[in-house]
């Protein structure tokens, strides 16, 4: 008994949902709500973490070596660049609380 061909790869394509293409527009960061505003988010692994920063929210030091949750605003006053010149660095638990 002979089975039929499936669907093609154009078939296969409309079938499935829209990808966001942010993440690659704004290097892999993701929009986020947090609170009252709209964040871009971007995860920095523990090998890519080489510098300290300070948590704006528990005001502790991430050390190199650490990963942790790069954030900048997506409707800055004054647009994309300042809002990455203004991006903060989080802990993983201080950006989810």
């Amino acid at each position: 008994m002979a089975r039929g061909r499936g669907p093609n790869k154009y078939q296969r394509a409309a079938s499935q949902p829209q990808r966001d293409v942010t993440r690659l527009a704004y290097g892999g960061a993701t929009k986020q709500w947090r609170g009252d505003r709209e964040w871009f988010v971007r995860e920095v692994s523990a090998h890519r973490a080489e510098k300290t920063y300070r948590c704006p929210d528990c005001g502790t030091d991430i050390p190199p070596g650490q990963s942790h949750i790069v954030a900048w605003s997506a409707d800055h006053l004054f647009g994309d660049e300042a809002a990455v010149r203004d991006r903060r660095h989080y802990h993983h638990h201080c950006w989810r609380s």
